[in-house]
């Protein structure tokens, strides 16, 4: 039997919402930015996070349904990101969610935000079981061991911070823009990846991540060598992102040795890096081990991945009550299941 899922998302600064077919056919995925707004402040405000999302989100999910050419009285469900995200956008998707499922009488689907960043490369490639996925964003690096589309096992994260948050910060060092990622990686096309070399953070055995120290290290080299042109800025681009990418890639790397699997998944808004995609392309590959990357809209946050990761939630009749609540950390609740 054929489903339609419509996902929600508003876990940070996106609204979004899609129709997915069956886990496996887009129909729809409107998302509508706060970059913009937000960009001001040098990073997302929450309280105008959650503020825009309510001036928005009808409009955007009508978008949806209308470009897929449906309605929310035709879906099979309604998927809705849960957490882990900014409590206060996260409740205006649920309660929206919630209030369209009571209305159309249909099931509701609580979906984990980090899960569902690996569920959405389903939507573009046919990947077998088991794989190992690197979830890597603005407020997450984690790796996964993913056995099945609902069997996630947490095998490493940060201990501090996140790439997506070293990117920022270390842009914010540098006098650059919001979101730092995208100007770092801008600038560093221009530059000089081994001119500068900066330390390869926590580079060992463990899965797990860290780079604080490695702001540090940026911090310490501006001080001592300050930006004083257009060509040292790329060149001190170029190197701290390098070592950003080579960490996350040689730690993926060794994840997927060590459990022997044939796949790798990256996902999430650093996945859109355009070092990160050409560095894993090679070296990942050159050791004989397939490599899917989502298509850079797929990476950051969409409604589609909801609705992926929902449709495979509602076939296994995983499906959430009127009153859930939203979450702003991940949590363990089940064995091999981070949700």
């Amino acid at each position: 039997m054929s489903y339609l899922i419509l996902g929600i998302e508003t876990s940070c600064d996106e609204t979004s919402a899609a129709v997915v077919r069956d886990g496996k056919q887009m129909l729809s995925n409107v998302v509508s930015s706060q970059i913009d707004v937000h960009n001001a402040f040098g990073g997302v405000v929450p309280e105008i996070a959650s503020r825009m999302h309510t001036e928005i989100i009808l409009q955007v999910i009508n978008q949806a349904l209308e470009t897929a050419e449906t309605s929310a009285g035709e879906v099979e469900a309604i998927a809705v990101t849960q957490g882990p995200g900014l409590i206060g956008s996260l409740m205006v998707g649920i309660s929206t969610a919630k209030a369209l499922a009571f209305s159309h009488g249909k099931p509701l689907v609580g979906v984990n935000h980090l899960e569902s960043h690996i569920a959405v490369a389903h939507l573009e490639n046919e990947i077998d079981f088991p794989f190992v996925a690197l979830i890597v964003s603005g407020g997450h690096t984690n790796l996964y061991m993913v056995r099945g589309f609902l069997d996630f096992e947490l095998l490493g994260s940060t201990r501090d911070d996140a790439a997506g948050e070293a990117f920022d910060k270390g842009a914010k060092a540098l006098g650059l823009g919001y979101p730092g990622g995208v100007e770092i990686d801008r600038l560093s096309k221009n530059g000089d990846p081994d001119a500068i070399r900066f330390p390869r953070p926590f580079n060992n055995e463990s899965p797990d991540f860290s780079f604080s120290g490695l702001k540090t290290a940026l911090l310490n080299h501006i001080r001592k060598n300050p930006v004083k042109s257009e060509e040292n800025l790329v060149d001190v681009c170029a190197g701290y992102q390098e070592a950003i990418v080579e960490t996350l890639i040689d730690k993926t790397l060794n994840a997927a040795r060590k459990n022997g699997v044939e796949g790798v998944v990256l996902a999430g808004g650093v996945a859109c890096n355009s070092r990160l995609r050409q560095l894993s392309e090679e070296r990942i590959r050159s050791k004989g081990i397939n490599v899917f990357i989502p298509s850079p809209a797929l990476c950051t946050d969409n409604a589609a991945m909801i609705a992926t990761l929902g449709y495979h939630m509602y076939a296994d009749n995983r499906v959430s009550a009127l009153d859930i609540s939203p979450y702003s950390t991940a949590r363990r609740d089940q064995k091999n299941h981070v949700s």
